[in-house]
């Protein structure tokens, strides 16, 4: 299909863009997958892509994960340091207390947090 042994990265994002193919990458501090047996795989570096093709979102995830217990939490989010409060009202323009809330029902995930809130 493709000549040449591999693609221009510019020509990629073109021919993605003519399909209708959006590319995002977001910033994300860390990512917690709870697996059907309540275990929890744990990414904490890690490159999060959002791709958007007709409507359909995919998230793609790199990094290595670590395992947590089907018990363990991220830290419990007794408390919230005003920095990562700060990130979720500017990412999301909310008010303080609506950024807490969210960060909370999130268990401190970030990412989520941000996106519950779109």
């Amino acid at each position: 299909m493709f000549s040449g042994g591999g693609l221009n990265p510019r020509k990629m994002k073109k021919m993605m863009e003519q399909m209708g193919i959006e590319l995002e990458e977001l910033e994300v501090e860390d990512v917690v997958m709870t697996l059907a047996n309540g275990e929890k795989l744990i990414f904490k570096e890690v490159e999060v892509t959002k791709m958007e093709a007709k409507g359909q979102k995919t998230y793609q995830i790199v990094g290595d994960p670590e395992m947590g217990g089907s018990d363990q939490t991220i830290d419990n989010v007794t408390e919230i340091s005003k920095e990562d409060i700060e990130m979720v009202m500017q990412k999301s323009d909310v008010d303080e207390e609506t950024a807490r809330k969210s960060i909370e029902a999130t268990e401190g995930d970030l990412a989520a947090a941000i996106y519950r809130l779109k």
